[in-house]
């Protein structure tokens, strides 16, 4: 009779929480200053007119409006020109 249980790998158990980043404002959705429009880790999106960024690159809203998306071309540090989406609040 053994007096140890077994002492085997878990499969299970290894995964971290979900992070819970994206959009969370879409184009032509109204909000409120100082909301959360989108969460995410590097400038995927760059904050616009009336909008911030956070510590952690999330985008806020600056003031009370609508949500809009624009693309520009923008120079990046070698020199490259790319197409960069914006994000802006434009107010109502």
């Amino acid at each position: 009779m053994s007096t140890k249980k077994a002492g085997g790998s878990t499969t299970n158990g290894r995964d971290s929480t979900a992070k819970r980043r994206g959009v969370k404002r879409y184009g032509g959705q109204a909000v409120h200053a100082g909301e959360i429009l989108i969460r995410q880790k590097g400038y995927w999106f760059r904050p616009g007119l009336n909008t911030y960024a956070g510590k952690d690159w999330s985008i806020h809203a600056g003031i009370q409006g609508k949500v809009a998306f624009r693309k520009r071309k923008i120079e990046k540090f070698n020199g490259r020109r790319e197409l960069t989406t914006f994000v802006m609040v434009v107010p109502v």
